[in-house]
């Protein structure tokens, strides 16, 4: 009952379920150096998600070292992403869970080419996800972003990402901008862009129908970079 009230507010009225318009985004908040300590500190909050990220240079000593069958190599850009808390998973730190891990790579994914190639130090990005309700991995590269800044690394440019959703029913279809929990547990899709002006530089989509049209990837992408 939930899921058919939810999408025919949406496909019907245009209206979501805490009376955003489809394509208004949850208030911003954010601020730089909120703590003392890190070399760069940012908090970034989106409707009900928020992330704290700190940032840490270090020398060549710190970097990470890939030693696999086909890659031996150093990795100079780390970024780590902690959610359980935020979700209720109150459960033993053991081993990263594979939603850390993948959350965590797409925010390092999306903001690994803005780090300068002659930059001297290793950097190590943690976000702390201090609340979460819809697209925390987005709120992640927002505040990373930010603290990138905050430490002085000269980025190439600004990295900003959002969550984009979908509600479809035959042919008629409408995108929603900025998903919250509910959207995406209820809706078609979530399709999470991040970039700079000039273009994406990460991309991941959970999909719940079968297939996308063209036209829905490109209204999509459009709203993203709005």
């Amino acid at each position: 009952v939930e899921r058919d009230a939810m999408r025919r507010c949406v496909l019907d009225e245009g209206k979501r379920l805490d009376g955003r318009a489809t394509t208004d985004i949850r208030p911003i908040w954010c601020e730089v150096s909120p703590l003392p300590g890190p070399h760069g500190s940012a908090i970034f909050t989106r409707g009900e998600t928020q992330s704290l990220s700190t940032c840490t240079l270090g020398t060549k000593l710190d970097e990470k070292i890939i030693d696999e069958v086909l890659d031996q190599s150093k990795m100079r850009f780390l970024l780590h992403y902690n959610p359980p808390f935020s979700t209720g998973e109150a459960k033993a730190q053991r081993g990263v869970g594979r939603r850390e891990i993948g959350h965590g790579h797409l925010a390092w994914r999306g903001l690994k080419g803005q780090i300068p190639t002659d930059f001297p130090y290793t950097v190590r990005v943690v976000s702390d996800i201090l609340e979460s309700n819809g697209s925390s991995s987005m709120g992640s590269v927002c505040a990373s972003t930010l603290s990138l800044m905050d430490a002085g690394v000269p980025i190439k440019a600004p990295v900003a990402g959002v969550a984009m959703g979908l509600v479809k029913d035959g042919d008629y279809f409408t995108i929603l901008t900025d998903i919250q929990g509910l959207e995406d547990a209820l809706g078609d899709m979530d399709f999470k862009v991040a970039g700079t002006k000039k273009g994406i530089t990460a991309i991941q989509m959970d999909l719940k129908i079968h297939g996308l049209t063209p036209e829905i990837i490109k209204e999509a992408f459009a709203k993203t970079h709005k």
